[in-house]
C-alpha cells in the first residue's frame, strides 16, 4: 500500500534500528548500558511531586485545562525570564505553555509555514527542528551549527541562493546534539542580520540551565530588537527532571505567539491542570533543585570524559547540555555512525545515538547521553575498551560487518 504524502517525506527513523538491536539484546539477557536517548534518569524533585499530589486530590482540577497555560504558570515563566535573563514578557500576549518544546516547535511550523517556504536549519540538529517544517510543507536549507565567524557569511549565501527567500532561521544553543554554546555578541549579529533580511528566528533554549563553566547561556531575547522577530522555546524536562510531564513554553514576539496559540487551541486543551500547578511551583522555587541536577550532570560528564579517554576514545568535554558529541574513533569511522552504533550494542553492550539521525553532517559522530550513573558510565568505558582492543588487530573483520557505502 502506498504511504501517505507526509509520511513519504520523512526519512527512515534511524534510531529505531539501534532500538531494535537493544531490545533484542536485552531479551537475550544482556545488560545494555543505554547512553542513547536523552531520557533523564533523575527523579523529579520531591517538592514538585508533592505539589502535584496535593492538587490532584481536588476534583475541580480534573476538568479540561487551558491550552495556552493557566495564568499562574504563564506569570511564573515571565518571572523566570525576568530573573534569569532580564527580559520582560507579558504573560497574556507573549507566553504560551506547550506540551514540551517539541510540540511547540511542531505546532509553530504548522502555524507559520506555507507550502514551499524555505527554512534555514542547522545540520546536525534535533530532528523536530527540520521535520516539523517538512511535515508542514516547508523546504529545509541546511546551515552550519558552529556559532563562529563563518555563521553570518553562511547566512548571506543562504539568502542569496534560496528561492523563495527564507522565511525563518532555527537556532539551538546550547545545541542538541553538538553541545555548542552561543554568546550574546553572536546573537546580536544574528538578530541584526535577521531584522535586515526579514527573517523570523525560532530559538530552542531547552538546555539553558544545564551548563558547566559558570557562564549561564544567554537568551536571544536579551538582544534589543529580538522581540520583533524571535520566539524562544524552553522545556522543564531536563531542568527539573520532568521529561514525562511534558511541560514547556514558547515566548517572544506577540504575532508569532498568537499564531501558535490559535493553532494549539484547535489541537489540545493543554497539560493536566495539576501538572501545570506543580510546574508553577517549580518555576517559583529557589533554584536549589536545578543546581543539584546541574552538579549531577557535571560529575557524569567529567567521569565520561576521563573513563572513555582511558579506554582509548577521546570525548570532547561539552560545556553544556546532557550530551557529549563524540567523533567516531578513527579505526571505525569508515563504518558511519549507524553501523558503528549497532556494533557497540552487539559487541560492547553499550547503546549510543548515531549522529546521522541528526542530519547527514553528523555521520562522523555519535551522541552520548549522560543518563546513566557514574558507576555505569565507567562500566561502559571498560566494555568499550575491551571491544576496541579486540577489534584493533583485525580491522578487516570490522569492515565486513557493514562498511558505509
Amino acid at each position: 500500500m502506498e504511504e501517505f504524502h507526509k509520511v513519504r517525506r520523512l526519512p527512515p527513523y534511524v534510531f529505531e534500528q539501534v532500538n531494535r538491536l537493544k531490545a533484542s539484546a536485552r531479551a537475550r539477557g544482556a545488560d545494555i548500558i543505554d547512553l542513547g536517548m536523552g531520557n533523564p534518569d533523575l527523579p523529579t524533585p520531591k517538592a514538585i511531586v508533592d505539589k502535584l499530589v496535593d492538587v490532584v486530590r481536588d476534583p475541580r482540577t480534573h476538568r479540561y485545562s487551558s491550552s495556552r497555560g493557566i495564568p499562574g504558570l504563564r506569570r511564573a515563566q515571565a518571572n523566570y525570564y525576568a530573573r534569569r535573563f532580564g527580559v520582560k514578557l507579558n504573560p497574556d500576549t507573549q507566553i504560551v505553555a506547550t506540551l514540551g518544546s517539541k510540540e511547540g516547535f511542531a505546532n509553530m511550523a504548522q502555524a507559520i509555514t506555507a507550502p514551499g517556504d524555505v527554512i534555514l536549519c542547522p545540520n546536525p540538529t534535533y530532528p523536530i527542528h527540520a521535520f516539523g517544517f517538512i511535515m508542514s510543507g516547508g523546504v529545509i536549507r541546511s546551515m552550519q551549527v558552529e556559532p563562529d565567524n563563518g555563521f553570518i557569511p553562511a547566512l548571506e549565501r543562504a539568502i542569496k541562493h534560496s528561492i523563495p527567500k527564507p522565511l525563518a532561521l532555527i537556532m539551538n544553543y546550547p545545541s542538541n546534539p553538538t553541545a555548542h554554546v552561543a554568546s550574546l555578541d553572536f546573537y546580536k549579529e544574528v538578530v541584526a542580520f535577521a531584522r535586515k533580511n526579514d527573517l523570523i528566528i525560532l530559538s530552542d533554549l531547552a538546555y539553558a540551565e544545564i551548563y558547566f563553566d559558570n557562564t549561564p547561556p544567554p537568551s536571544i531575547l536579551q538582544v534589543p530588537g529580538a522581540m520583533d522577530i524571535a520566539v524562544e522555546f524552553t522545556s522543564m524536562s531536563k531542568t527539573f527532571s520532568m521529561p514525562g510531564w511534558r511541560m514547556g513554553f514558547a515566548v517572544g514576539n506577540e504575532r508569532l505567539i498568537s499564531a501558535l496559540t490559535r493553532v494549539k487551541s484547535y489541537l489540545d486543551y493543554g497539560a493536566f491542570t495539576p501538572i501545570q500547578v506543580a510546574a508553577t511551583a517549580a518555576l517559583n522555587g529557589d533554584g536549589a533543585e536545578v543546581d543539584e541536577v546541574r552538579k549531577v550532570y557535571h560529575r557524569r560528564r567529567d567521569v565520561m570524559v576521563d573513563a572513555f579517554g582511558r579506554a582509548g576514545w577521546t570525548i570532547p568535554a561539552p560545556a553544556a547540555t546532557m550530551f557529549a558529541w563524540a567523533p567516531i574513533p578513527d579505526q571505525f569511522r569508515h563504518l558511519g555512525s549507524l553501523e558503528f552504533s549497532k556494533l557497540l550494542v552487539e559487541k560492547a553492550d553499550v547503546a549510543v545515538a548515531p549522529g546521522i539521525g541528526f542530519g547527514e553532517h553528523g555521520d562522523d559522530y555519535v551522541r552520548l547521553a549522560l543518563v546513566e550513573n557514574e558507576h555505569r558510565i565507567r562500566q561502559a568505558a571498560r566494555s568499550i575498551k575491551k571491544f576496541m582492543g579486540a577489534s584493533a588487530p583485525a580491522p578487516d573483520n570490522v569492515v565486513q560487518i557493514g562498511a558505509r557505502r
